[in-house]
């Protein structure tokens, strides 16, 4: 007789659904031939490279508030690929793939969860491997606390997967929601955190500023890199409530969504 628990099976099936959905996702999205899975890394650290040099060669003259451009560079930007790669692929995720939803194991929210797992590993494996190779070449310092700059790096991965949740569940009752989410993203980005720290914006726009999660992930992982260099401002306590009311209301809609479009 077996031993395992019908969750320890259920989670063991879905576990194999979502990697095999993920291998497809990968074989789709960048083929077999060439670089092939590196791609996945390989792309989103060529935008990082385009902005570092960019933003290198405006503060040639010096740096930016004491804060070397190019590490600044680094880790914002890293920064906005993962929330912004994330969200825009779970977009009508699940319409391209409803031929799917007839094996009897795969649901909606394994779409989502292959999707979200292959941009968040190849955000993740683009900032390690870039991070890496410049502190090896003494371009950049290394971290000064890397267990800070991992928390940052998780909650921004987790507050990515919730809204990828929510904006992704939401296109499946209108189209329209994947149109708005595009500009959305763009007037996103000065309420980021990735071009500007806290600490160089006015108190009352600060204070507006950290009330979305985005930019308190941003300055811990900031923080963890830079350490001292400058102080951080957020709030962990905050930001775990925000990210858990977000989950919960991304996984009531994506139940939604499965109860309409799931054969029965």
């Amino acid at each position: 007789m077996s031993t395992s628990t019908p969750f320890a099976t259920s989670l063991r099936i879905q576990l194999r659904v979502v990697h095999a959905l993920l291998m497809r996702e990968i074989i789709t999205r960048y083929g077999r031939h060439n670089l092939g899975f590196a791609w996945l890394f390989a792309e989103p650290m060529l935008f990082t490279v385009g902005i570092m040099a960019l933003w290198s060669t405006i503060h040639s003259m010096g740096s930016s508030h004491h804060i070397d451009a190019v590490a600044f560079a680094l880790m914002s930007y890293s920064t906005v690929l993962v929330w912004r790669n994330t969200i825009g692929r779970c977009t009508l995720a699940v319409e391209p793939n409803t031929a799917l939803l007839f094996h009897r194991n795969v649901r909606v929210l394994d779409l989502f969860l292959s999707r979200i797992a292959l941009e968040l590993t190849g955000a993740t494996l683009s900032i390690s491997i870039l991070l890496l190779i410049m502190i090896v070449a003494g371009v950049v310092s290394p971290p000064a606390d890397l267990l800070e700059m991992c928390l940052g790096w998780g909650l921004l991965c987790w507050y990515a997967a919730s809204m990828a949740l929510v904006v992704g569940g939401l296109c499946e009752y209108s189209e329209l929601v994947e149109r708005l989410w595009h500009p959305i993203a763009y007037f996103q980005l000065p309420v980021s955190g990735a071009f500007a720290m806290a600490a160089w914006l006015p108190d009352r726009l600060r204070a507006i500023v950290l009330l979305f999660p985005a930019p308190n992930c941003v300055e811990i992982f900031r923080e963890g890199y830079f350490g001292e260099q400058f102080k951080a401002y957020y709030d962990i306590p905050y930001v775990v409530s925000i990210l858990s009311v977000l989950t919960f209301v991304g996984l009531w809609i994506i139940r939604d969504v499965s109860s309409r479009v799931e054969p029965r």
